[in-house]
Order: structure tokens, then sequence, then C-alpha cells
């Protein structure tokens, strides 16, 4: 039965999972892209973005699982872009360029209505204004078998989490502190809604940690 699942979801040893001020210059926020450090030399990630090589074992095995499986994504605004407010125009198209990773529709939440928008390599970029529920709903009738991904960002997985909406969690737990950001588990209970851990495994980068519902 497909699930809805989170997954490959970096989070700093003081419980931070992007860093403040996202900008256009820093898209995860001041020092977010440490969230990621397990993720960015991996053979998956550069085989995403049309390059070769990168390291293989199990940090590359979370991360082809991070990816794979998926027949519709559903990201936050923040995550899409950032711009804040009415779309000025249409030119932000997100931060991926022409083919973006995804391959599949992705559902972005937003109080903005936006026409859809096209990308090569099968990605579709639908914006959504009806909240999470109707987000899903519409993820759900996309990913057909497959599995929906909460791609996030923080606030997006918090709301998903919150409402009893998730199946299953992945968080790589880096080495590294954030001090200041978007707090991942701020007002969330995870044993409280039903979690637990299935799986950990250590690497020098991450420490991968699967939760599932009981």
């Amino acid at each position: 039965m497909p699930k809805v699942r989170i997954a490959g979801f970096g989070v700093s040893q003081d419980g931070f999972s992007a860093g403040p001020n996202q900008s256009l210059e820093n898209p995860l926020g001041v020092g977010g892209p440490k969230m990621f450090g397990w993720f960015f030399p991996t053979q998956t990630f550069r085989a995403m973005h049309g390059g070769e090589g990168g390291t293989t074992g199990v940090d590359n095995d979370f991360a082809h699982r991070a990816m794979d499986g998926f027949g519709a994504f559903i990201l936050g605004r923040n995550m899409f872009g950032p711009v804040r407010g009415p779309w000025p125009d249409e030119e932000w198209k997100g931060w991926w360029g022409d083919n973006p990773p995804y391959h599949a529709p992705i559902f972005v939440l937003t109080h903005h209505a936006r026409d859809p928008i096209v990308m090569q390599g099968g990605t579709t970029f639908y914006f959504v204004t009806g909240g999470i529920h109707e987000a899903l709903r519409l993820a759900k009738e996309a990913a057909g078998e497959k599995d929906v991904k909460i791609g996030g960002g923080v606030s997006t997985v918090q709301q998903y989490l919150k409402a009893g909406l998730v199946d299953s969690i992945h968080l790589a737990v880096v080495p590294e502190f954030l001090g200041q950001g978007e707090a991942l588990f701020q007002d969330i209970d995870l044993p409280a809604l039903g979690f637990a851990v299935t799986e950990k495994v250590v690497t020098d980068a991450a420490t991968h940690l699967v939760l599932e519902k009981k």
C-alpha cells in the first residue's frame, strides 16, 4: 500500500533542519547546506543532476531510498523559492533549472494561485491554495501506486506530522550544530504521534534514523 513519507530529511545535533535568513544566495538559510553534507557527495545526488562519480555505501543507499519510489512530491512555498507574497510575475520556476531532479508532479503549498509550470524531464509544479489535505489528495491521485514524499521545508513537515498524515520518517542527523534556524521538533512529540525508531545506521557523515508508526 502506498505511503506518505518524509525521507532524507537532515537535522543538526541541536535540532535544526534549516538555517536562518533564507534568500536567493542562501536557499537553505545560512548554514543550511550542512544538513546535506551526507547527501551532496553521493552517487545518487550527482546522478540526479546529470553528473558522474560520487560516493557509494550506506549514505548513498539512504540517498537512493530518499528519492526512489515516489510518484509525487509536496513542497512548501519556501522550498520552491525565496519569493514571498503574491507572485510578481511568472519568471521564478524553482531552484533547480530547466530539468528539476524530481521527474514527477510537485504540489507546492501557497496562498497565492499560479498556473502549473511544466518542466523538462517529467516534472510539473502545481500550486495548491486549498491547504495540506487538498495537496495530499491531489498528490495521492497523481502518485497512483507509488509513495508520496513530503519534501519540506520544516513548516510543511510539521503540519503533516501534526495532522497525523505521515506514515514513515527518515532523518539524517548530521554531526553539526547550527545554533539557530528552523527547529524541526518544536511542538512535535513523535512518540505521542505513534512513531518509533525501526532502523538506525551510523556513518561518519550522519546517523540515519527510520521511524515508522506503530
